[in-house]
Parts: C-alpha cells; sequence; structure tokens
C-alpha cells in the first residue's frame, strides 16, 4: 500500500482552517453550556420538588437521547415550521454555525450541571458549617463557598468532558461545516484518499487531546494541590 501525504501537505491549510473552526466551537458550546449548567446544577441540589424535578427531566432528556438526533433536530427539524422560519431567531437558527454551537451547548450543559450537581453533595459538612457560624447568608455561603470547592472538585470530571466534547465536535461537519472532520471529509471526496486523510484528522484531535489534558492537569495541580496526600 503506497501512502500520498504529498496531498495531506498540500491540504494542510484546510485542516488548520478546520482546527480553527473546530476550536471556536469548543470553546462557544463549553462556554454557554457552564453558563447552563451553573443554574442547573444548583436547581439539581434544591429541597423544592419541583426545581429539581424540571432540572431532572431536562439532564435526564438531554443525556439520554443521541448527540446526534439532537443536533438534526435543532438544524434540521426546526427548519420545517413557518413559525420558526418567520420569527426574528431565524437568521440564527439557519446557521449551521449556530445550530451546531447550540446543541452542542445543549449537550454539555446537562452532563456538566450533573457534574456540579454531584460536586455540590459532596461538600464536606464542615465547610457548610463554618458558612453558616459566620453568619454567611444563603446567596453568600453559595457564591463564595460552595460553588467556588464545588467547581474545584469538579475538574478532574469536567476535564472528562471537556474531552468528550473536543470528539462531539466532529459533529459539525455533518451540518456542512468544515472543521477538523470536515476538512479530512472535502480531502477524502477530492482525492478519494481516506487513510491519509482521516489519519490526519485524528492527528490533530490527539495534539488537542494532548493540550486540553495538560491545561487541565496544571489545574488540578493548582485548585486542587490541597487535597493530595501530604509526604511525609
Amino acid at each position: 500500500m503506497i501512502f500520498d501525504y504529498n496531498v495531506i501537505w498540500e491540504a494542510l491549510p484546510l485542516y488548520f482552517g478546520g482546527l480553527v473552526t473546530t476550536l471556536k466551537l469548543l470553546a462557544l458550546s463549553l462556554f454557554f453550556g457552564l453558563l447552563a449548567a451553573l443554574p442547573l446544577g444548583l436547581m439539581r441540589v434544591s429541597k423544592n420538588a419541583v426545581v429539581n424535578m424540571s432540572a431532572w427531566l431536562f439532564t435526564y432528556v438531554i443525556r439520554g437521547t443521541p448527540m446526534l438526533v439532537q443536533l438534526f433536530l435543532i438544524y434540521y427539524g426546526l427548519a420545517q415550521f413557518q413559525a420558526v422560519r418567520e420569527s426574528f431567531m431565524w437568521p440564527w437558527l439557519s446557521s449551521a454555525t449556530f445550530c451546531a454551537c447550540l446543541a452542542f451547548a445543549i449537550n454539555t450543559s446537562a452532563y456538566t450541571a450533573e457534574i456540579i450537581a454531584g460536586s455540590l453533595r459532596a461538600t464536606p459538612n464542615g465547610e457548610i458549617e463554618a458558612a453558616k457560624a459566620m453568619g454567611m447568608s444563603r446567596y453568600k455561603m453559595y457564591t463564595r463557598i460552595l460553588l467556588p470547592s464545588a467547581l474545584r472538585r469538579a475538574l478532574p470530571q469536567y476535564s472528562n468532558e471537556v474531552i468528550m466534547m473536543l470528539q462531539t465536535t466532529s459533529l459539525a461537519s455533518i451540518v456542512t461545516l468544515i472543521d477538523i472532520t470536515g476538512a479530512a471529509r472535502t480531502v477524502n471526496a477530492q482525492y478519494y484518499l481516506p487513510f491519509e486523510a482521516y489519519i490526519t484528522a485524528g492527528v490533530f484531535y490527539l495534539c488537542l487531546t494532548f493540550i486540553l489534558v495538560k491545561i487541565f492537569k496544571l489545574a488540578e495541580r493548582r485548585w486542587l494541590g490541597y487535597m493530595a496526600p501530604r509526604k511525609h
């Protein structure tokens, strides 16, 4: 078998353009997903049954359905409704980039909400008692003690979610976006070199994964260092 990497070399600008698209999709999805996950995570630990069950239902439905189905429903499904096409949101919903970011953000918000809720439930009682002893209001206790502490403990689990979202962005190529996988599909369609095209995309994803893992390792060392066992 002869591998033709000259084609890949010439297509590198296309791959780097796809890399920019992938990073943009990942950053926007994680940012808005985290913004939505914070109140959802708080709702999941609420003692109010209606509030708790509302958040649970959302996370259950999103985590229980495939990401590809959610993307198709937003990008293709909403367009069949005339009310949507005539609404002020149509310029946004007709954009593949917006629909992909929206689908990815909704998906990651459900998983991240459960991660945050789990970290909140694992908060040591001592931290809560200390906050109450200081006379903190419920709002101050959550914003100054519970949430910062929970977010630090959630870093290892959240790093896995970020890596999974990186892989999930490859679905964007199905809705016409030229991300890393989209670049590989384009190269394969033009030159009929599937191995070279997709192995190159795999290398790009591996490099990104390596960088993200290193970033989270540094973050864990910075913010979770106090939890490491002490050396005697």
